[in-house]
């Protein structure tokens, strides 16, 4: 049987539940997930489209387009309470990215799996730890001809002290 997850924004107007386990985990360290969350990085569980059903009221929407790829990122958003819930990529019509602090419970995801990746750690905030184990990039991890990057995976805990 397939495990479901739900989530949603912190007045409930608009709920989500996502069914089975995300296709990766990606942490996000670029300046644009850095101002969406208020926080040093997004930590965006990746569902395939087709895995995710919306309720209640209709999202709200901002697009964005990405300094890197020049593609459309949508925010969707609750149009009362603020809360952003996910991304929705021209890059990558298939997946939705999922806000990790909106599930009703944050904790069910690993972090540290296989397929989580930290990617545009060159814009991480000083202080933040990258994790030993995971795999990291400067950049996107993939090229935008589609080509997958080679990650550096480090042996210990890094802490960023640059920038």
């Amino acid at each position: 049987m397939t495990q479901s997850y739900q989530g949603g924004c912190l007045c409930r107007a608009v709920r989500f539940t996502a069914s089975g386990d995300p296709v990766r985990v990606t942490i996000c360290h670029c300046t644009f997930c850095q101002k969406i969350t208020g926080s040093a990085f997004l930590v965006e569980p990746i569902f395939l489209r087709e895995d995710i059903t919306l309720s209640g009221e209709a999202p709200g929407r901002f697009e964005h387009h990405s300094d890197s790829s020049g593609k459309r990122v949508t925010v969707n958003f609750c149009r009362t309470c603020g809360t952003s819930l996910f991304l929705d990529l021209e890059r990558f019509p298939d997946v939705i990215g999922l806000f990790g602090g909106t599930f009703d419970d944050p904790n069910w995801f690993d972090r540290a799996s296989p397929t989580s990746r930290h990617i545009f750690t060159r814009s991480a905030q000083r202080g933040v730890v990258i994790p030993a184990g995971v795999a990291v990039f400067d950049e996107h991890a993939i090229a935008q001809d589609g080509t997958p990057m080679a990650p550096t995976v480090h042996e210990y805990p890094v802490t960023v002290t640059r920038r």
